[in-house]
């Protein structure tokens, strides 16, 4: 089986040479290449024609974002990003997955050999995921650093939604790819929707970033779960990073619980914890959203909502950036309809404006 040719772009000598080491201890992949700026790495792209880039964010003569937008709009690849665990490196890392790379690497600004070593099975498995991810041309693809680019489009205008019950709640789960995902599914949603769950995987340090850039273009609000907090229609909850999220009931009221809990399914935040919950707190009063992602985190918990009387939308394959965790619900018969993501929003409102009281249950 041929290798996986992976081209390092950083300007740090040791982090191209530690990654390089990374990935050559690897069976299924080589690194073909090593550039310390963009433009010496658009050469070895025209040369190498690697299957996968990593690409530092902060780079002399043309920084990480700059050249990403111009290769995904030019000859769009993989791309992991290699980022900073700073607030700002969160900013620009969520702007690189909205110009289109597939995930990224949070690198320590501390004791840099020692943690890159640390995240090494980390690193070869997000390169592999890469490998394998549904890369598309970007034709308009934002310059870095564009209104467009760090805003994002505007919400379309929807009329609110009739009134609905405030018992449902909408839970969603993603991974790779999903914070566009996410996005997708949370801007058209009017200021009075049922309050909205979501799990994806992320690491501590971003998701404060990526819950206030979707508070930005929402009309609902959008933060990240705190514990004990009520959940209230118009409200999204995000999972906060390197903790676990879960739902439950306090009285007559949904409550979020934030804690420090194992992994699960190698995840923390996991979307299984999430899911499960839902089964067992919301039953007929949720509706299931999985989202792209790779592996099979949730799966089995989204067959338990709809045993429990949820009402599930899958993502389907066309459109996911990785088919790994939508495939896995779909195979564990938790989906009643798998849609593309540009529909899935409009089918929620369309099921919650229509549905009569109690719980439509379509197989």
């Amino acid at each position: 089986m041929a290798k996986i040719k992976v081209v390092v772009v950083d300007d740090s000598a040791l982090v191209r040479s530690l990654l390089t080491e990374i990935i050559n201890r690897q069976h299924d992949m080589v690194c073909i290449g090593a550039a310390s700026d963009p433009l010496v790495a658009r050469e070895m792209i025209r040369e190498l024609n690697p299957d996968v880039i990593t690409l530092d964010v902060e780079m002399p003569r043309m920084d990480g974002l700059e050249f990403l937008s111009r290769l995904m709009r030019l000859r769009p690849m993989p791309v992991v990003m290699v980022s900073t665990l700073t607030e700002q490196g969160a900013e620009i890392t969520l702007r690189a997955l909205e110009m289109g790379a597939v995930d990224f690497v949070a690198k320590p600004r501390i004791g840099v050999s020692s943690g890159l070593n640390e995240l090494a099975g980390d690193i070869v498995d997000k390169i592999r995921v890469a490998a394998a991810a549904h890369v598309k041309r970007l034709p308009g693809a934002p310059a870095a650093g564009s209104p467009a680019a760090a805003s994002g489009p505007a919400a379309a205008p929807r009329a609110p939604l009739p009134r609905v019950s405030t018992e449902k709640i909408i839970c969603i789960g993603s991974s790779t790819g999903g914070t566009e995902a996410i996005r997708e599914v949370l801007v058209p949603m009017p200021a009075d929707a049922p309050a909205i769950v979501i799990t994806q995987h992320m690491p501590p340090g971003f998701t404060t970033s990526f819950a206030n850039r979707l508070n930005a273009l929402c009309r609902i609000r959008v933060a990240e779960a705190r514990d004990g907090e009520r959940i209230l229609p118009g409200h999204a909850y995000i999972a906060p990073g390197g903790r676990q999220f879960r739902i439950d009931r306090s009285g007559s009221n949904y409550v979020a619980v934030v804690e420090d809990t194992e992994p699960v399914n190698r995840h923390r935040p996991s979307v299984e914890v999430l899911f499960k919950s839902a089964a067992r707190v919301l039953g007929p009063n949720a509706l299931g959203i999985m989202l792209t992602g790779m592996g099979a985190d949730g799966a089995q918990a989204m067959r338990e909502m709809k045993d429990a009387g949820s009402y599930n939308y899958v993502q389907d394959e066309a459109s996911c950036v990785v088919f790994g965790m939508p495939r896995m619900a779909i195979q564990h018969g938790a989906a009643h309809e798998v849609l593309p993501l540009n529909q899935i929003a409009s089918a929620v409102l369309a099921r919650l404006a229509n549905a009569p009281a109690g719980v439509r249950h379509r197989i």
